[in-house]
């Protein structure tokens, strides 16, 4: 099934600052390299926060410019500012913890990270927490910028086809909006739950509606759905027709 991960989508050649780098020169590297924030990495590229221009117009009041506008104090200073001590430095305005991601979580969960901690940026490590790129909410948005009619094919070959080894056809699918609806009837109960699963999975899905039956409960205590099949059997051979009737 294709689900997009951070690694595919994310940068891995980064603008990193240390804790002890001096504002001036985050300042400086924000716009040269036009981005929104830097990862603060230690000695061995561990992350252990992370500075942006929020940061920055956080740690000093805003001021008004030469035509009267309100300006972040960051904006209007030049790329060599002799007034700024080192002392004022990333690690000292920095967010921190960072909100942090792996490469193998999918794009769908980094966006939902995003939205819950209010970030714009993730960084990415590996699993002893080093920095191996990062991700932005415009790089998630690129991967799962499909379509109504690009869902819909992909759940009926994805979902349908490869997990659930069906037709394309075998159940009814409607998309609006990323919104997936499945409607019909599978075989057994764990089907309906495998098919939302995995159709929530899909890049660019963004909620499903469940409206599937199933004709066996296959989540049910053993003893009980042999009593109930058994039940069923009974019901089935009373409703058949007497011979000579």
């Amino acid at each position: 099934m294709k689900t997009t991960e951070v690694g595919a989508v994310m940068t891995t050649d980064v603008v990193t600052a240390a804790y002890g780098t001096p504002l001036r020169d985050v300042i400086r590297a924000l716009g040269e390299h036009r981005v929104g924030g830097l990862p603060v990495t230690d000695e061995e590229d561990r992350v252990i926060g992370v500075i942006s221009a929020s940061d920055l117009t956080r740690s000093r009041p805003h001021a008004a410019g030469p035509d009267g506008t309100t300006r972040p104090w960051w904006t209007r200073l030049p790329s060599r500012v002799p007034g700024l001590s080192r002392a004022r430095a990333a690690g000292v305005v920095m967010t921190a913890p960072a909100v942090t991601v792996r490469a193998r979580a999918t794009v769908t969960e980094a966006s939902w990270l995003m939205t819950g901690h209010g970030v714009e940026r993730l960084p990415v490590v590996d699993d002893e927490e080093r920095l191996v790129g990062i991700v932005t909410r415009s790089d998630l948005l690129q991967a799962v910028l499909r379509t109504d009619g690009d869902i819909e094919r992909a759940v009926r070959r994805d979902v349908l086809g490869t997990t659930l080894w069906l037709t394309p056809r075998a159940l009814a699918v409607t998309v609006e909006d990323g919104v997936v609806t499945l409607t019909g009837r599978l075989e057994r109960r764990s089907d309906v739950d495998m098919a939302v699963r995995a159709a929530s999975r899909l890049d660019g899905v963004v909620a499903v509606v469940d409206q599937l039956s199933y004709r066996v409960d296959d989540r049910r205590p053993r003893a009980a759905g042999a009593a109930a099949e058994a039940t069923d059997a009974a019901e089935a051979e009373a409703e058949e027709p007497v011979a000579g009737a």
